[in-house]
């Protein structure tokens, strides 16, 4: 296996937690945040939940960076559906690997506040939870518990990527 996605909501590390593995699992990550359409930033930043027609397109954009890369490769995106992560799917010829960064809002909440800079607010989390389903029995992937310290979030991220590369 080589095509792996860091999922949740905003504030859950998906950017952290890439950059640390693609050093220790010597692959490639992309920040699912630089192939956002400048629409879609835009809006964001206006505190406008995008809806599924904006997300489309961006999802089809990540599931194929994974399917061009050779090697292996993680993209950090948020996923929240299953419907998205289907779309993310249908653009790669192999399994894809969902690893849900997950702790609870108040957590999450924290972190988005401490967060300077980003074009996605505090305001969005709220609709980002309402939207978030967790992966099915039929998908590939675990959940990580990230209100852990850091240190142990990225050893279980580690450990399950080294446990699924071929």
């Amino acid at each position: 296996m080589r095509c792996y996605v860091l999922m949740g909501v905003s504030g859950c590390g998906k950017s952290s937690v890439g950059t640390a593995l693609q050093v220790l699992c010597d692959m490639a990550f992309v920040d699912g945040d630089d192939l956002h359409p400048q629409d879609n930033i835009d809006k964001m930043a206006q505190g406008v939940p995008l809806d599924d027609d904006d997300r489309a397109p961006w999802l089809a954009d990540v599931g194929r960076m994974l399917a061009r890369h050779e090697g292996a490769i993680a993209v950090g995106c948020s996923a929240l559906k299953k419907s998205y992560r289907d779309w993310i799917r249908q653009q790669v010829d192999e399994p894809v690997h969902f690893l849900h960064l997950d702790a609870p809002r108040d957590v999450l909440a924290r972190r988005v506040a401490h967060r300077p800079g980003h074009f996605m607010p505090a305001s969005l989390l709220d609709s980002q939870f309402a939207t978030l389903e967790r992966l099915h029995e039929d998908e590939w992937g675990g959940e990580i518990d990230i209100a852990r310290p850091f240190d142990q979030v990225v050893a279980q991220s580690e450990d399950y990527v080294r446990g699924t590369m071929i």
